[in-house]
Order: structure tokens, then C-alpha cells, then sequence
């Protein structure tokens, strides 16, 4: 890596992962500006490990608060705040929506916006600094590990779902038992509700037209249209909802993280095949 310039990149994971995880990234800032980022739901858990400094992050009562090293970021329904403190360099999993529950050991949905404390489990992990290639080989040893070990699956009525949300397909109709059953399963699996998963991919797919590299950038409104939004006035309650803030300042004010994550994570990415 040059010296002083931002780094992204995603790396494949392995084919016997690919069912569960849908990305491994690391990001390298040396000099960041130290402003607040914030970062908007995307239906994905991660798993990330701070290998430079931690960032901070607000709290509920807008107070900045010091984040672990090695964390567990579930489910998002609402916007999260961040700032850098020194320093940044992190590697991180990105699990499918419904493809990290065998790694937690229990509900998705007790993690459903929050950050969960890693260090104990990678805490004792030896990544090496600067070699981004080197920290995707610690972080897909540690799955893999994990995946034989404590027997990984993924569950077909829970998956066929968030495939169909991320198709768009029209909602399939059942039986009002058979809707409460998939609930549940949902909920355990993916951690947030299949109307709540939608709701948070439609959004994303506003970041997916705006940042089309086939094509010119789009403004917000046409994004959002393309993203089947019914007008103005909803896409901007999302953004509200999920960024708290409008699509104008956002666009505004985000760097480094924040925007990298938009222009990257937001792309579509079909589930590889089990």
C-alpha cells in the first residue's frame, strides 16, 4: 500500500464459506480527518477486527465512546455514528443476512443494533499490519475453523427468503401459521423481520444507482424511483430513518469509511449457491 493514502478492497471468500460469508474487506485510512461518519444499514452482520485504532462511536445519549477491538456488528435499523481517534486500518467479515448465527452460537436478533464485544475470541489473532492479503488469511482460518468445528448450515425456507428480498419478488402467500413459523425462523436466523430486511435493501439500492459505474451518476430522486421508491418524500423518511440525516447532506459530509462503504457495500451480491 502507498504511504499515507485511504485503502479499500473486498476479497472472495473460499467456495466453502461463500454459502455463509459474502465478503472479506479491509480498509486502511493513515490519515484520517477525524469527522464523524455515519454509516446506514445494509442488511448484512459484520465481523471486524481494528488492528490500528478503535473507533469511537455515539451512543444513545450522543456521547463518544471508545469501540473494542474485535467486534460483532448485527442487524442495523438505524444510523450509526463513528469517528476515528488515530490511525485506521481494520479487516472485516461481511456474513450474508442470514449467514451468521452459527458464528454467534445464538439469535441473530439479540445482536440487532448493537456491537458485541469480539476480543475474547479474536483477541489472541496475529494479523499482520500492512499486508492486507495476509489479515484475509487470519480472519477466513479463524471461520474455517469455526465452520468445521461447530457444523455451519443455513436454513432453506430462511434463505429462499432473503434471496427473494434481494430479487425484489413479490411477497409469496401463506398460510397465517405458516407466515408465524417463517417469522420466528427469520428472527433467529436473520435477526430483523423479512419486511424489515426489504425495507433496508430498497435503501440500499438507491447507493447501487447513484454509484453505477456503467453509467453516469443519477440524482437522488431518479435513483430513488429506480430503487422503487414512490416519490420523493419517502425516499428522504428513509434516509431520515436510516441515516438521519437527507440524501443532500449526506452526500455532503461523508468521507473515507462512510463513502467507501456506500460506494462499495452497497452493491447488489446474489447468494452463491449452496
Amino acid at each position: 500500500m502507498s504511504a499515507g493514502e485511504d485503502h479499500y478492497a473486498e476479497h472472495d471468500p473460499p467456495a466453502s464459506l461463500r454459502p455463509f460469508v459474502r465478503t472479506i474487506w479491509t480498509y486502511a485510512s493513515p490519515n484520517p480527518s477525524g469527522a464523524v461518519q455515519r454509516i446506514a444499514p445494509d442488511g448484512c452482520p459484520e465481523l471486524i477486527l481494528d488492528i490500528g485504532s478503535p473507533y469511537e462511536e455515539a451512543g444513545e445519549d450522543g456521547v463518544f465512546r471508545l469501540q473494542p477491538r474485535a467486534l460483532f456488528a448485527g442487524q442495523m435499523t438505524r444510523p450509526l455514528a463513528l469517528r476515528p481517534v488515530g490511525p485506521v486500518e481494520l479487516v472485516a467479515v461481511r456474513f450474508e443476512p442470514d449467514g451468521a448465527r452459527d458464528w454467534l452460537g445464538h439469535s441473530a436478533h439479540l445482536a440487532v443494533d448493537r456491537r458485541l464485544d469480539m476480543t475474547g475470541r479474536l483477541g489472541g489473532l496475529s494479523v499482520p499490519a500492512g499486508d492486507p492479503s495476509g489479515q484475509v488469511a487470519v480472519m477466513v482460518a479463524l471461520l474455517e475453523d469455526h465452520r468445521r468445528t461447530q457444523g455451519w448450515s443455513i436454513d432453506p425456507l430462511v434463505r429462499a427468503e432473503v434471496d427473494g428480498a434481494q430479487a425484489e419478488a413479490a411477497i409469496p402467500a401463506r398460510a397465517p401459521a405458516e407466515q408465524r413459523a417463517l417469522q420466528r425462523r427469520f428472527r433467529d436466523r436473520v435477526g430483523i423481520s423479512p419486511r424489515e430486511l426489504r425495507s433496508i435493501l430498497r435503501f440500499r439500492r438507491v447507493f447501487d444507482h447513484t454509484a453505477d459505474p456503467s453509467s453516469d451518476p443519477m440524482p437522488w430522486l431518479e435513483a430513488g424511483l429506480e430503487a422503487s421508491y414512490f416519490d420523493q418524500p419517502q425516499m428522504a423518511r428513509d434516509f431520515r430513518r436510516y441515516l438521519g440525516c437527507t440524501a443532500t447532506d449526506w452526500a455532503r459530509d461523508q468521507v473515507e469509511l462512510a463513502r467507501r462503504l456506500a460506494s462499495q457495500s452497497y452493491k447488489p451480491s446474489p447468494h452463491s449457491p449452496l
